[in-house]
């Protein structure tokens, strides 16, 4: 038993290897979670968390957890959700705090999947994500190359946004929001941008879902932009062979993958996260605070004729301004601080 911030803990079985390869275990884990805890938190404060657990490690079958296990601390906070599916109440975990954080971690929930909107207003999401998926053999240099494309067109709306990968084999960019919208107005928009990248460059995106169609392409994933819907969390572990992580980049970075091809240059595992963090501070800061509104487009209709799409375009013309250099987002400050199985 140990405290966490005056909380009762049980930790077990901490040197059970959960990353085969690289001889990661429980306790590498729990340790990483603690010490990236002032970057994760605030992005994780108040948000509906969907855990993927993997109790027998990466080699192992994980499973996705959304309602809160009977067996939660009474201190652990819960969000009560409906669910049109199940019909019912969600009691999703909200992790606002460190010793939340920690017990998930000793339930070997490597992977932690917040909903873009807070919970106390499910249906307003603070941010448009677009999950850029390489399909092979293309990879995360070709995610560059249109992420670069997408950021030209929101700097076109005058909107700012923001890169990191995804931890596994993709680029994801956040455009942070926090102002009033809906999931129907971020995923027509995001849908619409999609459908535009696809037909500016057939030959490099794919904005349908179908496997078959992303050979060699990057699948501009869209419908994350939903109620239902989670995309990794910025800092999270994968659960890959390595314990790498969604790790913020800049947009110099990408850049720099780019122009070298080396898909290497954003790989990064866990202790170069932590490193990255105490020197750079939260590239991810922006999405927390950043007021910025969509384009007032036809929500209902945007992303479904090639009208909507022109209009996409023709407004994007429109404000068109001369290209100029990536540059990096401003460096935020660092905070100060520092089903049921055994696992």
């Amino acid at each position: 038993m140990i405290q966490v911030q005056g909380k009762d803990l049980k930790l077990s079985n901490l040197e059970k290897v959960l990353y085969p390869a690289a001889g990661f275990t429980k306790k590498d884990v729990i340790d990483y979670y603690v010490r990236i805890a002032p970057a994760i938190l605030p992005h994780l404060k108040g948000r509906a968390l969907t855990r993927k657990r993997y109790p027998d490690g990466v080699d192992g079958e994980p499973f996705f957890e959304k309602n809160a296990p009977m067996h939660r601390p009474e201190w652990v906070k819960t969000a009560p959700i409906w669910s049109e599916g199940n019909r019912r109440n969600v009691n999703y975990i909200l992790c606002d705090d460190l010793p939340t954080l920690v017990w998930l971690a000793n339930l070997a929930a490597l992977e932690l999947h917040p909903s873009l909107a807070l919970a106390k207003d499910i249906q307003c999401p603070t941010e448009l994500v677009f999950d850029l998926d390489p399909g092979p053999p293309a990879n995360i240099v070709q995610c560059c190359e249109v992420a670069f494309w997408l950021r030209e067109i929101f700097e076109h709306f005058g909107l700012h946004s923001f890169p990191k990968t995804s931890g596994s084999k993709g680029l994801q960019v956040y455009v942070p929001l926090n102002t009033p919208t809906t999931f129907d107005q971020t995923k027509s928009f995001a849908r619409a941008l999609a459908q535009l990248l696809e037909d500016q460059h057939p030959g490099q995106v794919v904005s349908d879902m179908k496997k078959r169609l992303r050979t060699g392409k990057v699948f501009v994933d869209w419908s994350q932009n939903d109620e239902h819907k989670t995309t990794v969390a910025v800092y999270s572990l994968r659960a890959r062979e390595y314990p790498t992580v969604s790790t913020p980049v800049s947009w110099e970075e990408a850049e720099r993958a780019l122009k070298k091809k080396d898909a290497n240059l954003l790989v990064f595992k866990s202790s170069q996260t932590i490193s990255r963090f105490e020197k750079l501070g939260d590239l991810f800061a922006p999405l927390l605070r950043l007021k910025q509104r969509l384009p007032n487009l036809n929500a209902a209709t945007a992303a479904q004729n090639d009208a909507d799409r022109a209009e996409v375009a023709t407004q994007a013309e429109a404000r068109r301004t001369p290209p100029r250099r990536s540059k990096a987002p401003k460096k935020a400050s660092r905070s100060r601080a520092r089903r049921k199985r055994s696992v």
